[in-house]
């Protein structure tokens, strides 16, 4: 089972994939589809308010991070990783519990990471924002910083996030029944 969206001008067939027994989503993954991301992130731009630096959570955020930071200007975007890394020096870290996870994750940032954020305008992107708990937590992250964040968006805002009056996105994702049926 599919469900067909378009999103900036392109369409695309999501899988329905099982999360239980009373509930499946459309999984869209950015992930090697080159013509989404740069459509998207062009999109996603012409109505980001203005900022400094992008912020996404690791992993699928991070093509449309990169895109978004290269079309503005080759602008910087920090990635909060999932796992402390060696390479990383005075964390700060906070927990996620997100839909379409078995388990709950860590986020984190390093002191370069921080000095990247500090005093700037923070625009916080992603690929889907359903459930809200990792923008949650990557505001707790920034709530440890001094910077401003200027905006949330992502492409696509799935269940209740619909109704959220605080983020910006370019497309609704309906859930679904286990039939396929929308909720």
């Amino acid at each position: 089972m599919f469900y067909e969206i378009e999103i900036a001008g392109l369409k695309r067939k999501l899988p329905l994939c099982p999360i239980n027994d009373e509930l499946s989503i459309g999984a869209f993954v950015m992930f090697g589809d080159v013509e989404i991301t740069e459509a998207a992130a062009k999109a996603l731009l012409a109505k980001a308010p203005e900022f400094d630096v992008i912020l996404t959570a690791e992993s699928k955020g991070i093509p449309l991070a990169y895109e978004m930071a290269r079309q503005s200007g080759n602008k910087d975007y920090v990635v909060c990783r999932k796992a402390r890394k060696l390479y990383m020096l005075d964390i700060i870290e906070t927990v996620v519990d997100s839909i379409t996870t078995d388990h709950v994750q860590k986020l984190c940032l390093g002191q370069s990471d921080i000095d990247l954020l500090q005093g700037r305008r923070v625009l916080i992107v992603d690929d889907v924002i359903s459930t809200g708990e990792s923008l949650r937590s990557i505001e707790k992250l920034l709530d440890q910083i001094d910077c401003t964040v200027a905006g949330k968006m992502s492409v696509l805002a799935e269940g209740d996030a619909i109704r959220r009056g605080d983020i910006s996105y370019l497309e609704e994702l309906p859930l679904f029944n286990p039939d396929g049926s929308v909720k």
